[in-house]
């Protein structure tokens, strides 16, 4: 049973003792916290916050008592019940409130679950911030409002489709192009969410959605990360029902991947690729995307007269690098895309809509425009950590043995060899270490990466 605070937020596993896990009491503790430091740093108005929630089995009682958590503090909350990530982060703007709190555990299992903290900007929330809420969380520095002061709880319906609204707005969507083409899509919702707001965005697109897994009934069907190896199912129906590819976003849809209509992996790291390709076309500019992304954004961008970034892994690490680099499109090679002319947060679903828009552009079959981007393979390993193990001294070891090749530190250790890197760092979301390696063929990638992963074991 475990229990992480991170930039990503609070996140464990549900049940067992408190301070241990996502207790009940933990909720209240780092919702008090966060509900402290938001009145703290609107000192003149009543605060509001906007609540959303996966469909885990859990997401009920967590957000029931994230809800009356804030009113107990004098809060007021918009709830959406269930949402997704980015249409958390869009309402806190539409509503014009203060904060907001998307109950996720993201790709994580169905017995894990989160609190994501946004600011008032509807973006994640700074590392320094989250540092303020968790220190007010370790003194237990928290003030309940009198029965005259208490929040009240008011419900919104409508913001998933106000989310759709947006994105069919964009300049870059190409809504009647898509419409006429008549596209046919198989989707893998994994029974949360996406299975809900998903299906709204490709009708609304004229596009035929043949549905996998979409009964927002928080029963994950298979592993909820859209990696190849949980994607079987999906790969089969795309060309069972001679579909043009096939969609699969994780349960909070922020994550994104394709599958091409042989039945194939598009990747979720060229889901990033195809996307920036595309805006880069109509909007030249830079570009960002994390140390553990693939390569091939960066060949991408420069063959479009920009300039490629790298940041530290996370939603937070990225955008803050998007706005100092005035990037035009960026995100994870995770499948997620942040695109700032819609918002600065990771969207499947303004994903999926430029996606879209490029295959009508280029009026090409997912396979052959899979085919047309530099070719790169990518192994992604981890090892389990242990409470006693020391990453950092572990991390400092591999620095020293490898300074021959000028390590980047920002997150962990990236070492870049002649024709593939290596990224080794401690997860945010995970007790793990994660093993990224990137390289000209999957056998060459799978081989550094056993590599790392033995020198990684041997030390501990």
């Amino acid at each position: 049973m475990t229990l992480i605070k991170s930039i990503s937020g609070i996140r464990g596993t549900i049940g067992g003792r408190p301070y241990e896990n996502l207790t009940p009491l933990d909720t209240v503790i780092y919702v008090s916290a966060f509900a402290s430091w938001l009145k703290s740093n609107f000192l003149n108005i009543q605060p509001k916050v906007v609540v959303g929630r996966d469909a885990r089995i859990s997401g009920p009682i967590i957000q029931s008592l994230v809800n009356q958590t804030f009113v107990a503090c004098g809060i007021d909350v918009f709830d959406l019940g269930l949402s997704t990530t980015p249409t958390v982060e869009i309402s806190v703007i539409e509503l014009k409130a203060q904060a907001g709190i998307i109950i996720t555990a993201s790709h994580n299992p169905k017995d894990w679950n989160a609190l994501k903290f946004i600011d008032c900007n509807g973006e994640i929330l700074s590392s320094k911030s989250v540092v303020d809420i968790l220190k007010i969380a370790d003194d237990r520095d928290f003030n309940y409002v009198g029965i005259d002061y208490l929040g009240k709880v008011s419900t919104e319906q409508a913001m998933m489709e106000r989310h759709i609204e947006k994105i069919l707005g964009l300049s870059l969507v190409q809504s009647d192009a898509i419409q006429k083409k008549g596209f046919r899509v198989v989707l893998d919702a994994v029974n949360s969410t996406g299975g809900i707001v998903v299906p709204q965005l490709l009708e609304a697109l004229g596009v035929e959605v043949v549905p996998l897994y979409c009964d927002p009934n928080g029963l994950f069907p298979h592993n909820p990360e859209p990696l190849k190896e949980h994607l079987s199912v999906l790969c089969q129906k795309v060309v069972e029902v001679k579909a043009d590819f096939g969609i699969v976003v994780d349960p909070d849809v922020d994550r994104l991947a394709f599958v091409d209509e042989t039945g194939e992996m598009f990747g979720e790291e060229y889901t990033l690729v195809s996307c920036a390709d595309y805006v880069l076309t109509h909007s030249p500019g830079n570009t960002v995307s994390n140390l553990s992304s693939t390569k091939a954004l960066a060949d991408v961008t420069t063959s479009k007269g920009g300039m490629y970034f790298t940041s530290a892994v996370g939603e937070l690490n990225v955008v803050e690098k998007m706005k100092a680099e005035n990037a035009v499109i960026g995100g994870e090679g995770n499948g997620g895309i942040i695109y700032p002319e819609l918002h600065y947060g990771r969207d499947a679903l303004v994903g999926i809509a430029l996606f879209l828009s490029l295959l009508v552009e280029k009026e090409i079959k997912v396979s052959a425009l899979k085919a047309s981007y530099p070719k790169y393979a990518m192994s992604k390993a981890k090892v389990a950590l242990s409470s006693d193990m020391d990453v950092d001294e572990l991390f400092k070891q591999i620095k020293n043995q490898y300074k021959d090749k000028n390590p980047i530190t920002i997150d962990g250790v990236k070492i870049e060899f002649e024709t593939a890197w290596v990224h080794l760092r401690k997860s945010n979301t995970e007790p793990i270490i994660r093993v990224y390696t990137e390289a000209h063929n999957e056998e060459a990638a799978q081989s550094l990466a056993n590599r790392f992963v033995n020198e990684i074991k041997g030390f501990f």
